[in-house]
């Protein structure tokens, strides 16, 4: 068995020990993304099928990024943004970066916590209407919390690696069965832009797979065992082979949506929602057993990003709390992160429960938007100021591949803010 705490030394054991990756590319993949390029197939065929396959490509700069600072620094990524300039307070443990992540952390796992729960339910519920829809939702918070709490980084990524088996053989079979026109497909590589659709084919380039998981991948490889500089060509090939299966994922989510709702014009509804209705159009176009395997990978897309929420963000709670305390940068931040990190899990999982019952807050769904949305240009500007300093040995600076890939990727994501913010004030 391969040992992960000692550099590869060859690409035979690489390939045998990839994992996070396939952790941090399917926790960014949710219900919510599979439904906006459903609805990009339903509104536009193949016309994006090349901003979704761009997209991809801004995914795997990112997390490269996040991978190779880990890696070549030594240090997490919160250890970075806690190094940067603006100290609050003189000699104080906040800087800008770290204020925004602490207030961020707060309220986006409060109002994230249930949405998750509930997106998790939907497909449940549609399979076991006699079940109320909260029963599921708070039972998958506490499966989420237990599996968190004693399942350790092995079993976790084990549950993982099943629930992107099950994604893939629900959603990219469920393209097999709706037979696409390759031809018409391929047409779509070209980059073409439909009248009224820039914001939308911004949102399709930025939105797949994109949150703030993408910066737990560092402690996911931490968890792994996977340190020092050594293991970056590993985690390229880890990184690649992870978000090219999320680009399998996007296309064919938009194979569904040009070949069985583009040409019969049928709409969806907004959110998680919408894929229930893909669900009533399969039942009828299909059957029931390909309506059921549907709804069974919609679960597995919602519930794997609750679980790797719950793991993920609580690693980085966990370091949060660390410096706060004045530790040292790697004091127990490891596959379960001690009591901050069960503390943060536990915030994730009960008091959203409360939202469950009543009508969210006005106010607090204008800052988790808020917050939400400038979380991604913050990651990418971040990564640019950090991987161009002398933080990193030379040879793992960024190149200027990197930096127009990571540029580009802080411009959309700008851009794509201040949309959000506009439209929530």
């Amino acid at each position: 068995m391969t040992d992960p705490s000692a550099s590869p030394t060859s690409p035979t054991p690489r390939l045998s020990i990839i994992g996070p990756g396939l952790v941090a590319a399917a926790t960014g993949v949710g219900a919510g993304d599979l439904v906006a390029t459903l609805v990009a197939g339903s509104q536009y065929g193949y016309a994006l099928l090349w901003a979704a396959v761009v997209g991809t490509v801004i995914k795997v700069a990112l997390a490269e990024g996040v991978g190779r600072w880990t890696l070549a620094s030594g240090r997490t990524m919160f250890d970075g943004w806690s190094s940067l300039p603006g100290r609050i307070g003189g000699g104080g443990r906040l800087n800008w970066a770290t204020a925004y992540f602490a207030v961020y952390v707060v309220v986006w796992g409060f109002v994230y916590g249930a949405a998750a729960m509930s997106a998790s339910a939907l497909p449940l519920a549609a399979l076991f209407p006699a079940v109320d829809l909260k029963v599921f939702a708070i039972g998958s918070g506490l499966v989420g919390l237990g599996l968190t709490w004693f399942g350790g980084y092995r079993v976790f990524e084990t549950v993982m690696a099943g629930l992107v088996a099950v994604m893939f053989v629900t959603v990219v079979g469920l393209a097999v069965v709706v037979a696409p026109d390759i031809p018409r497909l391929l047409t779509g590589l070209w980059p073409t832009l439909p009248e009224g659709a820039l914001f939308y084919t911004l949102g399709l380039i930025g939105g797949v797979g994109g949150t703030i998981t993408m910066a737990a991948y560092g402690y996911w490889l931490r968890a792994k065992g996977w340190r020092g500089a050594g293991w970056i060509r590993v985690m390229r090939i880890d990184n690649r082979i992870a978000y090219g299966m999320t680009g399998l994922f996007v296309v064919a989510m938009l194979i569904v949506g040009a070949e069985l709702l583009h040409a019969g014009s049928v709409a969806l509804a907004s959110g998680d929602r919408g894929l229930l209705d893909l669900g009533q159009v399969l039942e009828a176009r299909f059957g029931r057993a390909v309506a059921t395997a549907f709804l069974v990978g919609f679960w597995a897309a919602s519930f794997s990003s609750l679980i790797g929420v719950w793991n993920g963000v609580s690693l980085m709670f966990a370091d949060f709390w660390a410096h706060m305390r004045g530790r040292p940068e790697d004091d127990g931040i490891g596959a379960d992160g001690g009591p901050a990190f069960k503390a943060y899990a536990l915030w994730l999982t009960f008091p959203p429960m409360a939202l469950l019952f009543m009508d969210r807050p006005v106010a607090l769904i204008i800052a988790y938007g808020a917050l939400g949305s400038l979380f991604m240009p913050f990651l990418a500007g971040t990564l640019i100021w950090l991987l161009n300093s002398g933080r990193v040995e030379p040879e793992w600076r960024n190149g200027w591949v990197s930096n127009a890939l990571l540029t580009a990727a802080a411009g959309l994501f700008c851009v794509l803010a201040g949309r959000e913010l506009i439209g929530l004030f």
